[in-house]
């Protein structure tokens, strides 16, 4: 019978008894495919209720670590061979820093953040504190990674959200992650290749081409980018979406990340770009762990922008860097201008450290959650019959949308346009030249207008049919 001392648990207890297992799991000391306590014997055990137990569970089995198996119980899963990479040294951190389309009427893969709950008096206030009581720091140019208290706010973020540990040293700010990428493609070089997922975010493979470096791309299955495409790419850094892949929403098991983290670590100079976009926006349990913050070897190097959980308009990003590239940062690349405005970093610094940040997130993720069930619903409701169904996995602010048709995905969009709707399809974030029909439709509800949306959803079971409307007659927003 498992037995922990929960007496001291810092925070909620089913995080701290799914924390005990899961170090058990890593360490070995529970192995593959043993069967896990029940959860009243387990509750008695511990003298804890059975829904605690539950939660715990739960969150094991969405990580990877426990599969869940009908009439049966809970079991350890398989996470493959655990990497023996020793941990990452090097010489202190060099450190320069201080202390101190054509829019549709109606469109279904739109990703802006919705503008009307954007937290406008506190941001006001905030603003209008920092001129008012910061005026030396306002005219002072910042360092190249950005000013060193929105550093140290987002490190403390980090440690609390993500359970991640970085030093402020290590994290860069800039304008946007795509600015960011151009300094991660001078600090890792040119003449490495870059592998991306296939399908992916499609602008990746023009930022890396334009940049004057190889882009390779690697396929994906259930579990996220498979290691054998990277090896068969040669590739040298790889560009991915553990937590919540765009656009399948696939989220990476814990056994595939160990696999790439074996991957990155079998090679010198290898490293993984980990895009962590939305990861704010998990609707059940708490968000998964980073793959950054079960890296042993100092590979992977950790992105996050601030436009998905404030606004599309918000241009502040950052990376968090091994020690060794932060250092090849502070010592070759600190020659460069910071691109955020420093009003704009010690506004959203305080918004950060007092709290409105956090409280914004639970504000904005109870407001998604509400609004996923009602397109859940409307869908249900539109699709009776079962001829559109709904792939999800509780993360994000997107999920796919299956149509059991035989109509092509460039004849479905080709009918809804007419009708002034827009929906994108799988198919169009392959980027290997094929034709790629699935019919599985993005929707991305971050800023949907519920009250159009039934009417949308006709359009598109019109589009479905073998005997669609081809004609530019009865649109729908006539």
């Amino acid at each position: 019978m498992l037995t922990y001392d929960l007496s001291t648990a810092d925070g909620p207890l089913y995080v701290s008894l799914a924390k005990c297992i899961r170090d058990d799991i890593t360490a070995g000391r529970l192995h593959r495919s043993e069967h896990l306590p029940s959860k009243r014997s387990l509750a008695r055990n511990l003298g804890i209720s059975t829904i605690t137990v539950q939660n715990a569970y739960d969150q094991l089995v969405s990580e990877g670590y426990v599969t869940a198996k009908e009439r049966r119980g809970y079991f350890v899963a398989d996470i493959g061979v655990l990497p023996n990479a020793m941990p990452h040294t090097s010489d202190p951190i060099h450190s320069l820093y201080t202390s101190d389309e054509d829019e549709a009427v109606f469109d279904f893969s739109s990703d802006r953040a919705d503008t009307a709950f954007f937290p406008f008096s506190i941001w006001a206030r905030l603003t209008r504190e920092m001129l008012t009581n910061h005026k030396e720091e306002m005219l002072t140019v910042p360092p190249s990674a950005g000013v060193y208290s929105l550093r140290s706010a987002i490190a403390e973020h980090l440690s609390s959200f993500r359970g991640m540990k970085a030093d402020p040293a290590q994290i860069i700010v800039g304008a946007g992650t795509e600015y960011l990428y151009g300094l991660l493609i001078q600090l890792l070089g040119r003449k490495r290749i870059y592998c991306i997922e296939n399908p992916g975010y499609r602008k990746l493979i023009e930022i890396y081409q334009h940049q004057g470096v190889h882009c390779a791309l690697a396929d994906i299955d259930k579990d996220g980018i498979r290691v054998d495409a990277l090896e068969e790419a040669d590739a040298e850094v790889a560009h991915i979406c553990p937590n919540h892949h765009f656009p399948t929403g696939i989220t990476m098991p814990v056994s595939r990340r160990y696999e790439l983290l074996a991957w990155v670590n079998r090679i010198d100079g290898r490293y993984i770009i980990e895009d962590d976009y939305d990861s704010e926006f998990r609707m059940k349990g708490r968000p998964l762990p980073t793959l950054q913050s079960i890296d042993a070897a100092g590979r992977v190097i950790y992105m996050n922008t601030f436009s998905k959980s404030l606004a599309s308009t918000i241009r502040i990003s950052y990376m968090v860097l091994p020690v060794d590239l932060a250092s090849r940062f502070a010592a070759e690349l600190s020659f460069y201008s910071c691109t955020v405005p420093v009003l704009e970093q010690y506004t959203l610094a305080a918004f950060i450290r007092r709290g409105f940040f956090e409280r914004h997130i639970n504000r904005m993720r109870r407001h998604y959650a509400r609004l996923r069930d009602k397109i859940l619903l409307a869908i249900c409701e539109a699709f009776p019959d079962g001829e559109c169904s709904v792939i999800e996995n509780d993360s994000g602010l997107h999920f796919l949308l299956k149509a059991h048709t035989d109509v092509p995905d460039d004849k479905v969009q080709e009918r809804l346009l007419r009708e002034g709707i827009r929906i994108q399809s799988i198919g169009d974030f392959c980027m290997d030249g094929k034709e790629h029909v699935q019919h599985m439709f993005l929707v991305n509800y971050s800023c949907m207008d519920i009250q159009r949306l039934p009417k949308s959803l006709r359009a598109l079971g019109r589009a479905i049919q073998e005997t669609g409307n081809d004609s530019a007659k009865d649109l729908a927003w006539q």
